[in-house]
């Protein structure tokens, strides 16, 4: 990850690198004082979607979403490539580490592909992921971004809950 207060020269994938690396700074600053107890602790156990009952399940999606955003673009690419497995850790420093880790790997795309075009107008050329919709790259990587500040949000409505 860049050091803070620096900015990626690369145009506009580094600005959603940037920004992408930002949403994960804050996520962590969120979570950096969850205990283990509370990591585990069944916060919603009236929802239906098993991503969403518990702080590690959450940080377990977040973490796995983030490695499928980039598998979806290289499979589209024309890579050969599985998707990751759900793999739930005991920690904090754990997640810190994962989600250091996941963020690299879309790093690494643009290394692979320094001239991967970012925008597709044309809707039967954007990638079709497997949850039904068709977005671009950088609508791909907007998502991304996206969805960790939901899943940041939703941590500090279950720290709320928790501190009750």
């Amino acid at each position: 990850m860049t050091k803070k207060g620096t900015h990626r020269s690369n145009g506009a994938i580094g600005a959603l690198l940037d920004e992408y690396e930002k949403s994960i700074a804050e996520f962590k600053e969120v979570i950096k004082d969850v205990t283990s107890k509370e990591l585990i602790q069944i916060v919603d156990g009236e929802t239906k979607d098993e991503d969403c009952k518990s702080i590690q399940t959450i940080l377990t999606h977040v973490v796995r979403a983030g490695y499928t955003y980039v598998i979806e673009i290289r499979k589209w690419l024309g890579e050969d490539i599985v998707y990751k497995e759900k793999e739930q850790l005991n920690s904090v420093s754990e997640y810190n580490k994962a989600l250091d880790t996941m963020f690299a790997y879309n790093e690494q795309l643009f290394k692979d592909y320094p001239n991967i075009k970012l925008e597709e107008l044309n809707p039967n050329k954007k990638v079709y992921v497997r949850w039904g919709q068709k977005y671009d790259v950088e609508q791909l990587f907007e998502h991304a971004i996206v969805h960790i500040l939901r899943h940041r949000r939703q941590v500090e409505l279950f720290k709320e809950k928790i501190s009750r």
